[in-house]
């Protein structure tokens, strides 16, 4: 085998090979109901191989290749009928999707979850260079993603052009800083520890340097969903157009410098709006709270999808009518489902602490 480096500027093209068994019937079926186009053909006299293109992808049908027959995905676009299966002469299944496919939000599967920067709860490299600690591991069923991101070194970030397919998304900084720049909404923006994005669906953005240990809280709805990569895009784009929406959504930048403290809803507490509620519609909510003064029990009751802390300051306990007790303190996330009752109680006069609600959809 050849030891041979090959440089990515020296490749022209790219072709996928599948049996040509059939070869005759197998083109027509590509040509004539696939819409692919002919590239090349031989030999004349008795073809063996035949290459076809279309839709951004290349197939060499080759009578002699005995390979796996392979599948083809075929995006098209308002699919409202179910997605459609054939099976092409030579052997290769044919999928007929939609090119948008419907964004699945699994049932919902809700259980208290407490999670402690010492309860063994690793870091996982991810995107970007980019280290993950997963804050809700049963995701609810599937329902929630809950990540503490961190980059310990800073600088530069190995981030593309990309957008997600959710439901809905926001990221709150920590500690230290991050440079990132959004579609329609200008140059790029410093986050700084207690801003936060709201990330509307599908609105285009790229991560570009942080500082040193910089962390982020991130909170996303559905727990899997797709990353998809804009090869075409620029950012910063040259349109301003700070009220567009996206899927209903409109992107928020809030900046905690800029915001008024206000009561919360419950005594000797305060709280900062960040606006997500008004930008997505209700679809969720998020306040940063803090402690303000003499301090009442606080419930944390709700008969939302679920109900997200994470303590950015301080300490308190967390007091559950399933007879549990919690300390909470710096790092400490806890996601609460619906109907249990909880109380925060033996709260310090530092306490601070994000508080994020996704009502039932």
């Amino acid at each position: 085998m050849s030891d041979r480096q090959i440089k990515t500027d020296d490749i022209g093209s790219a072709e996928i090979v599948l049996p040509g068994k059939r070869l005759a019937e197998t083109l027509s079926f590509f040509l004539d109901e696939l819409g692919f186009r002919m590239d090349s053909i031989y030999p004349a006299d008795a073809p063996r191989v035949a290459v076809v293109s279309a839709h951004g992808v290349c197939l060499r049908l080759d009578v002699e290749f005995d390979g796996d027959p392979g599948v083809v995905r075929v995006k098209c676009g308002d699919l409202t009928q179910d997605p459609e299966k054939r099976i092409a002469p030579n052997g290769t299944l044919i999928e007929f999707v939609s090119a948008e496919e419907p964004l699945n939000l699994p049932p919902l599967e809700s259980s208290l979850i407490v999670r402690c920067v010492t309860d063994g709860t690793g870091w996982a490299e991810g995107r970007a260079g980019m280290q993950y600690r997963d804050l809700i591991p049963d995701r609810f069923g599937g329902r929630f993603i809950a990540s503490h991101i961190r980059i310990p070194d800073g600088g530069p970030v190995a981030d593309y052009v990309h957008h997600h397919h959710v439901h809905f998304q926001m990221i709150y900084c920590v500690r230290g800083w991050v440079r990132v720049v959004y579609e329609d909404q200008g140059p790029p923006m410093l986050m700084e520890a207690g801003d936060c994005f709201l990330q509307p669906p599908h609105i285009r953005h790229r991560v570009l340097e942080s500082s040193d240990n910089m962390e982020v809280v991130e909170i996303a709805c559905p727990a899997e969903h797709e990353t998809c990569v804009d090869h075409e895009l620029e950012l910063p784009t040259t349109t301003l157009n700070t009220a567009r929406e996206f899927s209903g959504q409109r992107f928020v930048f809030h900046k905690t410098r800029d915001v008024i403290w206000s009561p919360w809803r419950s005594a000797g507490f305060e709280q900062q709006d960040t606006g997500i509620a008004r930008a997505t519609g209700g679809v969720a909510s998020a306040v940063v709270v803090r402690a303000s003064g003499a301090v009442d029990n606080s419930s944390l009751l709700h008969d939302a999808e679920i109900g997200f802390l994470f303590v950015l300051q301080g300490t308190a306990a967390l007091k559950c009518d399933t007879a549990e007790c919690f300390q909470l303190e710096e790092n400490v996330s806890v996601a609460i489902p619906a109907g249990l009752a909880c109380e925060l109680t033996s709260v310090s006069p530092d306490f601070k602490m994000l508080e994020v609600f996704v009502p039932s959809q």
